[in-house]
């Protein structure tokens, strides 16, 4: 089983955290781990925001001036991580959730709350571990396949089309 501390902060009010979404959280992550075969210990950081503090991430990291739904910024590459000096385990980075944007999807592709935030978090935590789709093609595939299986594995399938 894969050893993950997951530091989760709210940074916003907007919206309400519902209880056990911060549990959720820290199963999406062990659960993309596990089905990684990553069998270090391992460490991620998780910011909770809203619209207005990740549009200005994105505007600073990205260039893109507009609200977006998740931000993973690894701290790995090509399978590198650095270790915490402590503790030993592998950094991973960090991942931002608009939580309002979260919700507001939610509603879009007419699923829960916590589905639309548990998936937001395990593909995040595959663009932590180098999965890319940007440029589509069969890695975007892949990632696709590899959500899918991890959100089937913590009972949170698809049960539709992402299409509207």
């Amino acid at each position: 089983m894969a050893k993950v501390k997951v530091v989760i902060e709210n940074k916003q009010k907007a919206i309400k955290v519902p209880t056990g979404m911060r549990m959720l959280m820290r199963r999406c992550c062990t659960a993309v781990l596990e089905n990684e075969h990553f069998g270090e210990p391992a460490m991620v950081d998780i910011s909770i925001v809203d619209n207005a503090q990740i549009r200005e991430l994105n505007r600073e990291h990205r260039d893109i001036d507009r609200a977006t739904d998740v931000l993973s910024f690894p701290l790995g590459e090509n399978g590198v991580y650095d270790r915490h000096p402590e503790t030993g385990a592998y950094m991973l980075g960090d991942i931002v959730i608009s939580i309002e944007r979260a919700q507001e999807q939610a509603e879009q592709y007419e699923h829960s709350f916590q589905r639309e935030v548990g998936y937001l978090v395990v593909h995040s935590m595959l663009h932590l571990l180098g999965y890319d789709h940007v440029d589509g093609g069969l890695p975007a595939v892949r990632m696709r396949e590899h959500e899918e299986a991890v959100m089937q594995k913590i009972g949170l399938p698809r049960d539709g089309s992402y299409v509207l």
